[in-house]
């Protein structure tokens, strides 16, 4: 099966998607990776989870892959006396080290690094930022805060610092034992939340040892500010909208998501753009117009994915979800202006070999109209060349390992096919040629164009582009 788009589709399983039967709906009506919540889901259910997908990619003959999100560090208040407690602006409120129910003047934090890291001055946004406190005093083990705006707190509401660094990790405990289970179990990508510092990826990339992929999750002002060092450490990006738009202005957004998508292009690494897109889906058979335009933005501006949450998780609606968001893709990918958009953001190529080649290939095809760029990858770092380029013609992706297959299911415009290394030259043409040919992409008498690192099996020496045609046969011909 091909897609008839570029942008790949991210979607989130869950209660209204977690048996096999609509795993595979969901894969054919447009979805390319799914997306485990360990926040929402604990080992047994997810080692399932992973190997109803499995069934799923055997079942279709497509690489899937699989994205283990890791739930972060959740900081919330402590319990009250009642349940909650009203508030009025402009009065005193403390957060403090007491293990005891709030009430209208305190609540326990039970996280000892916010009351020694917060500092007079420094905002603390609590339910998703419906209550705003700005702190006053600080001594270690309470923090006096002013309120803001708001007039209500209620048991273990959500923490937000947009102003503070924590220092600690973006590993829990919890993260630990998550993170341990889902790499056992063979998944392509671990989702990183509340990424503040280069530094928190370090401590993961060295328990991961290149099992899975790393994606930053970009949802804090820490994070923003040093997005630079994070993609350069990362496999991959997510622009995390929901906790973005808690910890900065709703209103810098929108300018943020494209930064970090066009920063991401730029080093040629792939970016989801999430929360959200179809909201209304959760409860409705089709979104709102604001909707389709949000997902359309995401495509114009060349995200490699986009990704629905609780819409196919625990909506009633998961695989109209799908058959929506990839419906308005092809669309968009179709739409007149497309191809100039995409085209005015490339970015220059590094000085390498195997980026001039794949920059040779996306200009080589283009120009003679071929029908396919063929990229043979071991470690799918060729993959990624070809797809920072944005070719107008379909990437295929050609590897003996089939998770790199599935890692670059993530990716804009790779299809992804495992076979076997080639034995020499002519056989990697001409194996090119008869997957071009029976995946659809080519007919005989067409052209594509094959890069490839020779000597064979070589990893990272992209350093060949061959022109072949497509004979009768589906083989190479003259």
């Amino acid at each position: 099966m091909k897609r008839s788009r570029k942008v790949r589709i991210l979607a989130t399983l869950g209660p209204a998607s977690s048996d096999e039967a609509t795993i595979r709906k969901l894969f054919e009506a447009g979805a390319d990776v799914f997306r485990i919540n360990m926040s929402h889901a604990d080992h047994d259910l997810m080692r399932s989870l992973v190997g109803r997908i499995r069934a799923v990619e055997r079942a279709v003959e497509r690489p899937i892959g699989i994205l283990a999100d890791l739930q972060g560090p959740k900081l919330r208040v402590g319990t009250f006396k009642d349940k909650s407690a009203a508030l009025k602006p402009g009065q005193t409120f403390t957060l403090d080290d007491r293990d005891e129910p709030g009430d209208a003047t305190r609540v326990h934090l039970p996280h000892p690094e916010i009351l020694k890291s917060v500092k007079p001055g420094e905002r603390l946004l609590i339910d998703d930022g419906k209550l705003q406190l700005e702190a006053v005093k600080s001594n270690g083990k309470a923090i006096e805060c002013v309120v803001v705006a708001g007039t209500k707190i209620s048991d273990r509401k959500g923490v937000a610092l947009p102003d503070t660094e924590l220092p600690v990790g973006a590993l829990t405990d919890k993260d630990r034992r998550d993170l341990d289970a889902v790499l056992q179990t063979g998944v392509d990508w671990i989702g990183l939340s509340f990424i503040q510092r280069p530094e928190d990826l370090a401590e993961v990339r060295k328990v991961a040892r290149n099992r899975a992929a790393l994606m930053s999750k970009i949802e804090k002002p820490q994070a923003v500010a040093r997005l630079s060092e994070i993609i350069e450490l990362s496999d991959g990006l997510m622009v995390a909208r929901g906790d973005l738009g808690v910890e900065m202005p709703l209103e810098a957004v929108p300018g943020l998501q494209k930064q970090i998508t066009r920063a991401a292009r730029r080093a040629g690494k792939p970016v989801v753009v999430a929360t959200q897109m179809l909201e209304s889906m959760i409860t409705a058979p089709a979104p709102t117009r604001a909707e389709v335009s949000d997902v359309a933005t995401a495509v114009f501006e060349g995200a490699d994915a986009i990704m629905l949450s609780a819409e196919s998780a625990a909506g009633q609606y998961p695989v109209e979800a799908v058959t929506t968001m990839n419906a308005i893709a092809e669309q968009v990918e179709r739409d007149p202006t497309y191809a100039g958009i995409v085209y005015a953001q490339r970015t220059e190529p590094e000085a390498t070999g195997a980026d001039a080649i794949s920059l040779a290939a996306r200009q080589i095809a283009e120009t003679l109209n071929l029908s396919a760029i063929i990229c043979y990858t071991a470690s799918g770092t060729t993959g990624l060349r070809a797809a920072r380029e944005r070719p107008q013609v379909p990437i295929i992706t050609l590897s003996p390992v089939v998770e790199t297959a599935r890692r670059l299911s993530l990716v804009w415009g790779t299809h992804c096919v495992v076979t076997p290394d080639a034995a020499d030259l002519d056989d990697m043409v001409d194996r090119a040629c008869r997957i071009a040919f029976a995946e659809g992409f080519a007919r005989p008498g067409d052209r594509v164009i094959i890069t490839a690192g020779v000597p064979l099996r070589t990893p990272g020496a992209t350093n060949l582009l061959r022109i072949a045609y497509i004979g009768s046969d589906g083989l190479s011909g003259i």
